[in-house]
């Protein structure tokens, strides 16, 4: 009953609905289903034979399986570069040269998908950023997620991890060798 309520909540809402930010919209949906089934556990006469505590867990299960919808499917789909490859593999007949992914993320996916469009407006939505006279600039909230971000990818992402058949840590610095001389900054 849950699944089929939050499936229907989720469909109405992207296809009816204005939806400033994928993940949030959807987890939103999984919380509406809860509320709604949740409701239904208190008025339903065959939902007396649950405790107090029964209820409860149902809610917050019912509140993982929204969140765990939300992150796993439209959330990956919207934003995987995996799920990208495939369609595009699928839209240029089955195959493409290696040596052209790079031109087909930098020329293409980054243009078909908004991916500027769409990252700044998360990160608006989130409140972790602000735009200010055409510059980009961190918030305090912001700052702080970086900061965690930065933590945990240098001291717990994986040291070893398989790269186009080698062992490398070079993920867990990306910036190792990134270029200081850049004239992007906002002053």
């Amino acid at each position: 009953m849950f699944v089929v309520s939050m499936l229907a909540i989720y469909v109405v809402h992207s296809l009816y609905f204005r939806v400033n930010v994928v993940f949030y919209s959807a987890i939103f949906d999984g919380v509406l289903a809860t509320v709604l089934i949740g409701s239904l556990l208190c008025l339903l006469p065959w939902f007396r034979v649950l405790g107090g505590i029964e209820k409860a867990q149902l809610l917050v299960i019912w509140l993982l399986l929204g969140y765990g919808f939300a992150i796993s499917v439209p959330t990956v789909l919207d934003r995987s570069l995996s799920f990208y490859i495939l369609e595009k593999l699928d839209q240029r007949g089955g195959g493409i040269r290696e040596s052209a992914f790079e031109d087909v993320f930098t020329k293409e996916y980054v243009k078909e998908h908004h991916l500027v469009e769409v990252r700044l407006t998360e990160q608006l939505e989130s409140g972790t950023i602000a735009i200010d006279n055409g510059c980009v600039l961190l918030t305090d909230k912001g700052r702080r997620l970086a900061h965690i971000s930065r933590f945990f990818r240098n001291n717990l992402l994986p040291k070893h991890r398989l790269l186009m058949g080698q062992y490398t840590d070079t993920l867990t610095d990306p910036f190792r060798h990134s270029s200081t001389a850049v004239d992007y900054q906002c002053k």
